[in-house]
């Protein structure tokens, strides 16, 4: 009963002893089964590749803090889905610590002392004031979830998959464990407030007034003509009914969708911030590419346990929306469903399909068919978009390298890595002609390698050898002569970045690459890069510092904007009319240069009208990862 006139309440109301001890005991099953389904999944963890993400620990924590707390990657272009899971997350958090609290006051505390509980009291009113509000909250969040996820039909939750037949595949488990995840933490919300309303209608305390979502419901049992005995009586099965369902929910978690409210913060937490922007090279002694499942390291299978379908990369991602057989969210499931059945997780409800791969069958090329990791244009779509930090471009990238090694890619890409290797460029070209493109100018560029410069201008492969964009890139030469800046360039001394041939796979020829360029380099004074090259933009600013090249690198749009700004390209007369702009990947997700580009088009007189898709969200053109010397791959397999 109470303490007198003290705010509190009993845990097990009017509870004989027998009744009390079968509770524990179900808890105890309860926490036990749970327990048993994480450590596979931990255990599974433990089976994947040692890498190195504790490092800057403290920057980390505050990152997943914010992430998490603000749901700042939840809320990014998805403003119902973001504010409905902040409401679930809170409210949820909330009722959970309210669950802590009363286990650590009952069933610790009163053992040591009665004298340290502390739930009752003034901290007893408040904390039923929070949960009953907090409570609200979360029903709010799961009925918007529910609304959104039945009423809108949106193509990110359709679980299609681009790569199989409709018949070949079976994902009926992935819709159930949705339904059950959102359906059943409703119902324990729901028989959270009806438990609340029968004890307050049975007992009336005063104090209870304070339970501003239990009152007003207590009041409604009352006008139903439930006398308090009765209501007493119907507690008693509610609080079973309750209780039965919150130690299911703990026992499901770890077999379910409903892990990812454990697993993704983890996964935020050990996110790479240059995912797909820095690839790793491959370790001493370890193979080119990832062939088997024990080649994948611990945070990729973290990732894959992290994805809770979502589909925002299914649908922000350009091989899906071409017709390739690829899209982000499959292939990440598909190695959560084969690491699953391989390494010894269980999940219950799970998709099912007649031919997967046998335990002995590798998995790229088999698991993971090639025809879908050529069709990728790593275009960083499916990480940006990511609200929980999964690292797509690494993993097939990882996968890509062991078909290249394997001899299993595009003739047409065969031939161009070749030219690469060979002449340090795509074209194929002799590199005495690399700064043919300079010729018919009233001017000299200078030579980095001979005479010191400001600015060394790193041109890249099409700016220097394709003729249809060496005009462009005189104009460019023109426009940083007029505006007196002190550059130049390194001539046949500059090799092909090397951004793409890494994404391809071919980490040995990218790594010849960066040697080649970076002794180049060496011999140039200069005092920062400057690139027209959006993709030589990326690998120099991101990659090449852990060969030792560390400079500063700009893309020429900032270069441009800070000219203007400081009055040094005046316009004879400013241009007039409207215009577009298309942000190319490897300049709005890969290096976040958005503004740029828009100060220049601003400030040449012109008025810009964006795109639909833009700035960090921008649609693939569809020529990146390699993809611009390939044939086609949308043939699904």
């Amino acid at each position: 009963m109470y303490e007198g006139t003290v705010p509190a309440r009993e845990v097990f109301r009017h509870f004989p002893g027998y009744l009390i001890v079968v509770f524990y005991v179900l808890a105890t099953l309860a926490m036990g089964v749970s327990a048993w389904g994480f450590w596979l999944r931990i255990r599974k963890y433990r089976r994947g590749r040692a890498v190195a993400r504790l490092a800057q620990a403290w920057e980390r924590l505050l990152s997943a803090a914010r992430s998490v707390g603000a749901h700042t990657t939840l809320r990014k272009r998805n403003a119902l889905a973001g504010w409905s899971h902040l409401l679930i997350f809170w409210g949820f958090l909330t009722l959970f610590a309210g669950t802590l609290i009363i286990m650590v006051d009952h069933d610790f505390l009163r053992l040591i002392s009665p004298r340290l509980q502390f739930w009752k009291g003034a901290f007893y009113l408040w904390y039923s004031l929070l949960l009953d509000v907090l409570g609200v909250a979360f029903l709010v969040g799961l009925l918007l979830m529910a609304y959104r996820r039945g009423m809108m039909k949106l193509p990110q939750l359709d679980y299609a998959r681009p790569d199989w037949k409709p018949e070949q595949y079976d994902r009926r488990g992935y819709l159930q464990d949705d339904r059950v995840f959102l359906w059943g933490l409703f119902l324990i919300g729901v028989t959270g407030y009806a438990l609340e309303a029968l004890r307050i209608a049975a007992d009336r305390p005063s104090f209870d007034a304070w339970s501003v979502v239990g009152w007003p419901l207590a009041g409604v049992v009352d006008a139903m003509g439930i006398s308090p005995a009765g209501s007493g009586r119907l507690h008693l099965y509610s609080w079973w009914f309750h209780a039965l369902l919150a130690l299911a929910f703990v026992a499901y978690v770890p077999y379910s969708k409903a892990v990812h409210v454990v697993v993704d913060v983890a996964n935020l937490l050990l996110r790479d911030p240059l995912a797909g922007k820095r690839l790793p090279a491959v370790p001493d002694g370890a193979p080119a590419g990832y062939q088997k499942l024990e080649d994948f390291t611990w945070k990729e299978l973290l990732d894959f346990d992290a994805c809770t379908k979502c589909g925002r990369c299914h649908v922000a991602c350009p091989a899906r929306a071409s017709g390739a057989p690829l899209s982000p969210r499959d292939l990440i499931l598909e190695l959560r469903e084969y690491s699953d059945s391989r390494l010894g997780s269980k999940t219950w409800l799970r998709e099912q399909r007649a031919g997967r791969a046998s335990d002995g069958d590798g998995v790229t090329g088999s698991v993971i068919k090639a025809e879908t990791l050529w069709s990728c244009t790593t275009c960083l779509a499916c990480v940006e978009s990511c609200p929980v930090g999964i690292e797509h471009v690494s993993t097939i990238v990882q996968m890509r390298r062991q078909l290249v090694a394997e001899g299993n890619l595009d003739s047409n890409l065969q031939a161009v890595l070749e030219k690469i290797g060979r002449y340090g460029n795509s074209f194929g070209q002799s590199e005495r002609n690399r700064g043919r493109w300079s010729q018919g100018l009233p001017f000299k560029i200078k030579d980095a390698r001979k005479e010191p410069v400001e600015y060394l201008w790193f041109v890249g492969d099409y700016a220097s050898f394709d003729p249809g964009l060496q005009e462009l890139t005189r104009r460019v030469a023109r426009v940083f002569h007029k505006a007196g800046l002190d550059f130049g360039i390194l001539y046949d001394g500059e090799r092909n970045a090397g951004n793409d041939v890494r994404r391809v796979g071919e980490e040995g020829l990218f790594q010849m690459l960066v040697e080649k360029n970076l002794a180049t380099l060496g011999k140039a004074q200069f005092k920062q890069v400057v690139t027209t090259d959006p993709h030589s933009y990326n690998t120099l600013r991101f990659e090449y510092p852990e060969f030792g090249g560390s400079f500063r690198v700009r893309h020429y749009s900032e270069v441009l904007a800070e000219l203007l700004g400081a009055g040094r390209l005046p316009l004879a007369k400013p241009l007039a009319g409207g215009v577009t702009y298309h942000d190319p990947c490897y300049l709005s997700r890969y290096t976040e240069v958005t503004e740029a580009p828009r100060q220049v088009i601003r400030g040449l007189g012109l008025t810009l009208h964006e795109m639909p898709r833009n700035r960090a969200n921008s649609f693939c053109c569809g020529a990146g990862g390699g993809r611009i010397w390939m044939g086609d791959t949308r043939t699904p397999g």
